[in-house]
């Protein structure tokens, strides 16, 4: 072997050190984006599941917001009903005399 097919081994070999030495630290920092995005996703399921539950929460309050209103519309629309139930019952004991 000619020194110059020497020194050509030599750096080949320095090369494939440096490639497998890239090829690990890519694999680790890999597993390290891998395990990020593992710890990512369920943050985002939490985070998901937890806008569900105040969203339901908030309906329901909505809700029951309504259905408080329609009592207080119901409640107003049975005082004009005896009102005027009053006043009917005024008109027919005038309409009797």
């Amino acid at each position: 072997m000619t020194e110059d097919q020497k020194k050509m081994l030599t750096v080949l070999e320095a090369r494939v050190r440096q490639m497998m030495f890239l090829c690990d630290t890519l694999r680790e920092e890999n597993d390290e984006l891998k395990s990020e995005l593992h710890s990512t996703r369920f943050e985002l399921e939490q985070t998901q599941g937890m806008v569900s539950e105040w969203k339901a929460k908030y309906d329901n309050l909505m809700m029951a917001r309504v259905i408080s209103v329609n009592e207080g519309e119901v409640k107003s629309a049975k005082l004009r009903l005896l009102k005027l139930v009053r006043e009917v019952d005024k008109c027919i004991s005038l309409l009797n005399e």
